[in-house]
């Protein structure tokens, strides 16, 4: 299946990410060095959005924001996707939610809602197959 550009995820790609605690997001370093890194990802409204719990400086903030041509690994399955910036009220609003929804057992979801972190959250939008 070809997907124009900006095309949503399906149905079943939003249930896999939303169902699965952890993914990878696969990015890109400057030298070309192609990286992963076990992230979460939370779904709402058709949105998957990503936040970086250990601030600006994590590899995989910084190399999404310098090329967001970004990858999530899922279940075995790459997504490929664009990371944006998502620094507006309403992304930040739903990412926490979604977070303090999706990982309420896990003492580490409060600190993913920390007044620091909000604005270091990117929304993951649906490239299609490459």
């Amino acid at each position: 299946m070809v997907y124009p550009s900006g095309m949503a995820y399906s149905e079943a790609e939003l249930d896999l990410i939303d169902r699965t605690e952890e993914v990878e997001i696969e990015t890109n370093g400057a030298d070309g060095a192609v990286h992963r890194t076990i992230i979460w990802a939370v779904v709402d409204d058709g949105d998957v959005f990503v936040r970086s719990y250990r601030g600006p400086n994590a590899r995989w903030y910084r190399e999404a924001l310098a090329d967001p041509s970004v990858g999530i690994h899922v279940d075995g399955i790459r997504l490929p996707a664009t990371a944006v910036l998502a620094s507006d009220a309403s992304s930040i609003e739903r990412t926490s939610t979604g977070i303090l929804r999706k990982y309420a057992g896990d003492p580490a979801a409060k600190a993913m809602v920390a007044p620091e972190l909000l604005d270091l959250t990117l929304r993951l939008e649906h490239r299609g197959p490459e």
